[in-house]
């Protein structure tokens, strides 16, 4: 049988098959869901003309009957949708066609839409691009990535963001990219950020690890190496602007460094921010040397102000240069 399904302005049919004598409900739900691409898990409500709920135990009876008119309702909206008119519902000539009528809310469908479908681009990348299943298999194990992992990643995504979008893709593409990253990989969310993906991608700063990585590959094209800029600086035999040679542990620069210091303004684990500000100590101390910049030291390295131990971590890589 095809049902004629309506749902926001939009209709299709939908092939509900007869088994028995027997119209399977859940089938039918489960069909409604997929042809509209609504979120696998919302709960669908009908009911009849009279406003009786339609379940399970006598939908296949009451199709049966012919000339049965349903409304859908979401469990988000069953309150709003159970005021609507019956007049609102639209019939077929055909005995064995339902129409259903829900109440638009067309803004919120296509902000599901547009995430479900990010989130699937993001999975369908990692599973056909090489180092993409060893993500997906970590994140199974672990229910998190390592830096390293996540490099590769953004690596990964990056370079089929430039294949299909260009050098220079739109905003909105890299958003969409930041967003489909934290929808199949939840623990990746960053829980105090205004959407959850700014560390990936924050339109109104144009930072996060998708744009330092398109920086990047942006830099090799144009020097054909990879190689960051050596910067002069005037170098006095003493005082605050003698730069020193610290040796404290791997110190990270460029989009590395870029990436450390927007992963250091999102995340909240003590030892991450420890380890983090070890690794960026020669990029903060040629901020600190630098009279132009010196000033942003605590909006650049704002853990500075909330996270004790710091200063005194400080103070230790201060005497190691010594």
């Amino acid at each position: 049988m095809l049902v004629q399904v309506k749902y926001c302005e939009e209709k299709k049919y939908v092939k509900l098959n007869e088994v028995e004598g027997h119209f399977n409900f859940g089938q039918f739900s489960e069909k409604v869901i997929e042809r509209f691409c609504l979120p696998p898990d919302v709960q669908l409500t009908f009911k009849d003309a009279t406003g009786t709920e339609v379940d399970a135990e006598i939908f296949s009876d009451l199709l049966g009957q012919g000339n049965v008119v349903l409304t859908v309702f979401s469990n988000d909206e069953f309150s709003d949708c159970s005021r609507s008119s019956a007049s609102d519902l639209s019939f077929s000539s055909s005995g064995s066609t339902i129409i259903m009528d829900e109440v638009p809310r067309k803004k919120l469908r296509i902000e599901d839409l547009r995430s479900m479908s990010a989130k699937q681009l993001i999975e369908d990348v990692l599973r056909s691009k090489s180092g993409g299943e060893e993500v997906l298999q970590e994140y199974q194990t672990t229910e998190t990535l390592t830096d390293a992992t996540r490099r590769q990643m953004v690596n990964i995504l990056v370079a089929h963001m430039i294949d299909n979008h260009g050098h220079l893709p739109t905003k909105a593409v890299r958003e969409d990219y930041a967003k489909g990253i934290v929808m199949l990989f939840p623990s990746l969310r960053d829980p105090y950020s205004n959407k959850g993906y700014e560390h990936f991608y924050d339109a109104a700063s144009n930072t996060g690890y998708i744009s330092w990585r398109l920086k990047t590959v942006q830099r090799k094209i144009r020097r054909g190496y990879a190689m960051s800029p050596n910067t002069s600086t005037d170098i006095s035999p003493r005082g605050p602007n003698f730069q020193r040679t610290v040796n404290v542990e791997r110190q990270l620069d460029g989009s590395a460094c870029q990436e450390a210091i927007s992963l250091l303004n999102h995340t909240t684990d003590k030892s991450l921010i420890f380890q983090k500000m070890r690794e960026t100590f020669h990029y903060r101390q040629k901020l600190v040397n630098d009279p132009g910049r010196s000033d942003n030291i605590l909006s650049t390295f704002p853990r500075f102000l909330d996270t004790k131990g710091l200063v005194s971590l400080v103070r230790c890589l201060e005497w190691l240069k010594t």
